[in-house]
């Protein structure tokens, strides 16, 4: 036993030596005692002469080795991709150095993986879309979902970043400033443009430094800007980007939507600090000041809004589709304000809305699920959206403002959501979760809509709670819903949703969004909490994430001083194409 217990000993003191403190500088050391280890277990054991104890050891050693292996993987990973920056230690991307704080080996080795799902999506994407909005794994082509504006692209910039993968993020950035071009003749969703596209260059400047994505950023938001032209402020959610022509969709009976209307703050604030030129947080602040002027005091609005009155008209009052980001730019705008003064009125706008959704959350029978119901006028339906998975992230972000015992209450019940949100995954034949779910007297939950669309809003929970509580189990229903997304979505040429999470039929789209977020979520739920710390940055809607700057006020009208707070979020459309 003396010698079992020395060698093992030997092995993880090993593993002690092999962090990446010493390796980012010193490959060959872990290549060399990856060997040392390996020859000292045979040293000790013939295979010929093992009893069932010494068996039991070498299945340990054996892991230990695994781990080893999966270990010089990654450093092999981070020299093709880096070899410059571990070349000049001072070059070195601080996303991938810094991530040897806190690391083990298990995540090391669940990182790779997600890594590499990105490289697979993201060179399918350049091999069959290059410059499209999107890819179309079965036909091998791209397709302009949101106007040709490079959508998967310009999404996918923070996150190569973040990765580490130094060489694609060069030829995308290339791209944009050599492509990318916004004088085009075409109408597009304000929403969905300014967090994907906005979005996604504001980060890359605030990661880079590159000022090219800054130039860019301003270029589109001069483009956008147009549509908040309305009596009220309350923004056309359509534009056209040459001409400025807006409008809001016919299904909509002319009205704006509410998520859509109110998750434009954190970006074009963010420019606005940026730029030092206020005029975009004037115009995405005045939806605030028109929108607390009736603010009611359980915080909870139908999603459709007139542009013209910004009277608050009708529909679903819901934390899905449509109603979803405008409660969580609340929170998010208080906290890129670095939570100081000026930026109270969001966070006690956000503190009515968490009110008003305690009195949506209700139980499923028999397993006592928690879920979010939904509401039209004074009926109650037991109906909850993936989208709405996003609210257990909230409110554990959300919940460190409250006193102890308030926190707690927070942290309980987003515990309780994500354990349905992650049951929306288990409860299906491919472990994917539907679009939407209900909840019926003596049945838990049943899948309503049963398409897959990639979406991220499980993911970014589990990433919160993970953060704050540091409980593992977190990590262990991420890891298992991306052996899902393995096993049902990846094909040989990218990633692809299901058109029936029952039948595991596949559809032909690969979203923009599964690079920007569900992807990225999943990196950093298995990276040490100093990669993009909570403390210096706040993540948008499609999870880019943008630096936190404290809030100043600033004079809108010359005359007088306005204190104006920031705000919202929204949904993603996601297409689906089955062709």
């Amino acid at each position: 036993m003396g010698k079992k217990s020395s060698c093992y000993s030997s092995s993880t003191s090993i593993w002690r030596y092999l962090q990446p403190r010493y390796y980012i500088k010193r490959p060959k050391r872990l290549a060399l005692l990856l060997i040392i280890c390996v020859s000292i277990t045979w040293l000790f054991y013939d295979r010929k002469s093992l009893n069932k104890g010494h068996q039991d050891d070498i299945v340990r050693l054996e892991e230990e080795v695994i781990r080893l292996q999966n270990t010089l993987e990654d450093i092999k990973g981070n020299m093709k991709d880096s070899t410059e920056s571990i070349q000049n230690d001072d070059e070195v991307n601080k996303f991938t150095k810094d991530i040897s704080i806190e690391d083990d080996a298990i995540n090391i080795h669940r990182r790779d993986k997600v890594k590499d799902a990105m490289l697979h999506a993201w060179t399918s994407y350049e091999d069959y879309a290059w410059g499209n909005d999107e890819l179309k794994p079965q036909s091998m082509k791209g397709v302009d979902s949101f106007g040709g504006l490079g959508a998967t692209l310009v999404d996918s910039l923070d996150t190569l970043y973040i990765m580490g993968l130094d060489t694609q993020f060069k030829r995308a950035r290339e791209w944009v400033a050599e492509s990318l071009n916004f004088t085009k003749n075409i109408e597009v969703s304000v929403f969905e443009t300014t967090i994907r596209v906005l979005g996604g260059l504001l980060s890359a400047y605030d990661l880079s430094g590159d000022k090219v994505f800054l130039e860019k950023a301003k270029d589109l938001a001069d483009k956008l800007l147009p549509a908040w032209n309305t009596p009220s402020g309350i923004p056309y959610n359509r534009i056209n980007l040459a001409h400025g022509n807006t409008n809001n969709p016919t299904w909509a009976r002319g009205n704006s939507i509410l998520a859509d209307s109110g998750s434009e703050q954190l970006e074009f604030i963010a420019l606005s600090q940026r730029t030092n030129d206020v005029k975009y947080q004037q115009k995405v602040e005045k939806v605030i000041l028109e929108l607390y002027k009736t603010f009611p005091e359980d915080g909870l609005l139908p999603i459709y809004i007139n542009p013209l009155t910004g009277t608050k008209t009708s529909g679903t009052i819901t934390f899905g589709a449509m109603g979803d980001s405008f409660y969580e730019y609340l929170l998010k705008a208080w906290i890129q304000g670095n939570k100081t003064e000026v930026v109270t009125f969001y966070r006690e706008m956000w503190e009515k809305s968490m009110k008003g959704l305690q009195s949506l959350i209700k139980k499923s029978t028999p397993s006592s699920f928690t879920y979010i119901a939904e509401k039209l006028g004074n009926e109650v339906f037991d109906k909850m959206d993936e989208l709405a998975c996003f609210v257990p992230g909230m409110l554990t972000l959300g919940s460190s403002n409250y006193g102890p015992g308030e926190a707690d209450k927070f942290i309980s019940l987003a515990e309780e959501l994500a354990w349905t949100c992650y049951n929306f995954y288990q409860s299906t034949p491919t472990k994917l979760a539907g679009e939407n779910y209900y909840f019926r007297n003596g049945e838990d939950m049943s899948v309503g809509t049963s398409w897959n669309i990639q979406r991220p809003e499980t993911i970014e929970s589990l990433f919160y709670l993970w953060r704050f509580t540091r409980n593992k189990t977190y990590q262990e229903w991420g890891w298992n819903i991306f052996l899902a997304f393995e096993n049902n979505s990846r094909i040989e040429t990218g990633y692809v949703g299901l058109k029936d999470v029952n039948t595991g039929d596949k559809d032909n789209m690969m979203q923009s969004y599964f690079l920007s977020e569900t992807l990225k979520y999943l990196y950093l739920l298995f990276s040490p909490p100093s990669i993009i710390s909570l403390d210096e940055w706040v993540f948008n809607t499609e999870a880019h994430p943008l630096r936190i700057v404290t809030r100043n006020s600033y004079h809108q009208s010359g005359n007088e001083e306005e204190v104006f707070p920031r705000h919202l979020h929204g949904r993603k459309e996601g297409r689906i194409d089955y062709k």
